[in-house]
């Protein structure tokens, strides 16, 4: 593929990009012992991307044949013209991916792909079988295993021609609790790039059955967490939810241009000296995260980019076009979610870097507050505002752990609680994995990071 796609490339004028996309799927869910869904997917094509006189044409084909691909590349054309002849303002100049060829297969794909799917599914139904086991008040139990294989080649007529192979794994288990009419649930869920045995040596797989199970019967009699403002420590998983959903989206360059709370705060300081909050196409501090890729789907190659340095905004997340705008190199966050899709600013690993105490020693120091482990669903905004669910919390007394608590939320603007941010540990961990990042369209991205401490509302229920 990549030889036609750079002899296809070669016989044109102007600019154009073409990117070839193969996508496999494979998914199982159990429930109760019994396989309710089984799913296998398959699709490949060609995205054809052109530059006509400062305007975008796109369009798509699962034609691979040269004929095609070309029609594709002429509909492309069309749609430029078109564009023309309305749009007021024009895409600057591109910055240069000359000279940038590539061929990466990522550790894990070969792995993972001879594995059996029987095999596969073998040990989802084992694992929920097993956590039903763990209490005779479990009363129903969720597994999950779902797979991604992906293939690409990209060529630009600037230079750029690079290839890569990849997959992701990831895994869910959930167990639902029941007494005297009440319920609660546990659950882990974790994803990786990588095969099989990275997924299950992911922090999270470690007890994975016992840990699920004991948490669903602890939460039935946990009381509630106290609402109001507190000193909390979030762990890895609400770390990265808060980087990802509350910050990283609002320097995302196109919410930037589109007065995201981000606007013209470089070289501001938004957070304590101690946050330094990073997005990586590599998997930084931790294995296997489960957003890396080597080049985005422009065909830039993907560093580790510093959003937050001690504290100060020190850049936006950028693709070529916006790299171009703001007068900045481009950061390799143009990505697509299959072949018909245009690529868009997103995100890939994001995380706040270690800090230099223990968790053991943030806990000891902390005189009351909450530890918080398990993100639920939640949003955000564009001005960093923010709501996200906790699955529990565990109550911190005079620097020790205490009982369990239930059914909470934390919430507050992003930047305003970074700067509350007085302790950051050197334990670190990928912890969203599993997540997708809907933008217009899905994104496999991965996010996480240390313990930090800081004070933040709760919401829950005051003691009677």
């Amino acid at each position: 593929m990549k030889d036609l796609l750079k002899d296809v490339a070669a016989r044109q004028g102007g600019w154009l990009e073409l990117r070839y996309h193969r996508k496999a799927q494979n998914t199982f869910d159990v429930r109760k012992g019994r396989v309710d869904v089984s799913n296998s997917r398959t699709r490949a094509g060609v995205g054809v991307r052109v530059l006509i006189d400062g305007s975008w044409g796109f369009a798509a084909t699962d034609d691979l044949s040269r004929v095609g691909i070309e029609k594709a590349l002429e509909s492309a054309r069309a749609c430029a013209r078109q564009l023309r002849a309305v749009q007021k303002e024009r895409v600057p100049a591109l910055p240069p991916v000359a000279g940038v060829e590539r061929e990466v297969v990522v550790e894990g794909y070969r792995e993972l792909e001879r594995m059996p799917l029987a095999d596969k599914l073998a040990r989802t139904v084992d694992l929920g079988a097993k956590v039903a086991a763990t209490s005779s008040m479990i009363q129903s139990t969720t597994s999950r295993y779902n797979e991604i294989f992906e293939e690409k080649v990209i060529v630009t007529t600037d230079g750029a021609c690079v290839s890569m192979k990849l997959a992701r794994a990831e895994f869910g288990l959930s167990a639902v609790a029941e007494k005297d009419g009440q319920q609660a649930v546990g659950r882990n869920n974790f994803g990786v790039t990588g095969d099989w045995t990275c997924l299950f040596n992911h922090p999270r797989a470690e007890n994975l059955v016992e840990k699920t199970g004991k948490t669903a019967v602890d939460l039935l009699s946990a009381p509630h967490v106290d609402g109001g403002k507190h000193t909390v420590i979030l762990g890895p998983a609400m770390v990265g939810i808060l980087s990802h959903e509350a910050i990283g989206h609002t320097v995302e360059a196109d919410f930037v241009q589109s007065g995201s709370v981000a606007a013209g705060k470089i070289g501001q300081r938004v957070g304590s000296d101690l946050v330094t909050l990073c997005d990586s196409g590599r998997s930084e501090h931790a294995p296997f995260a489960g957003g890396s890729i080597p080049f985005d789907d422009e065909g830039v190659p993907t560093g580790n980019t510093v959003i937050i340095k001690n504290g100060l905004l020190s850049s936006y997340l950028h693709n070529r076009e916006s790299a171009a705008r703001f007068g900045v190199e481009p950061t390799g966050n143009a990505r697509a979610w299959e072949y018909a899709d245009e690529p868009l600013i997103r995100m890939r690993n994001t995380y706040i870097a270690p800090g230099t105490q223990s968790l053991e020693e943030i806990i000891a120091s902390t005189k009351e507050g909450y530890l918080i482990e398990v993100p639920g669903s939640g949003q955000a905004d564009a001005t960093g505002e923010f709501m996200f669910g906790a699955g529990y919390a565990v109550e911190i007394r005079d620097g020790k752990l205490g009982a369990i608590r239930r059914e909470l939320t934390i919430s507050g603007v992003a930047f305003d609680v970074l700067q509350t941010v007085d302790a950051v540990s050197r334990e670190f961990r990928w912890d969203l994995g599993s997540g997708y990042c809907g933008k217009g369209q899905l994104a496999k991205v991965d996010a996480g990071g240390p313990y930090i401490r800081c004070r933040l509302p709760l919401g829950g229920r005051k003691s009677s």
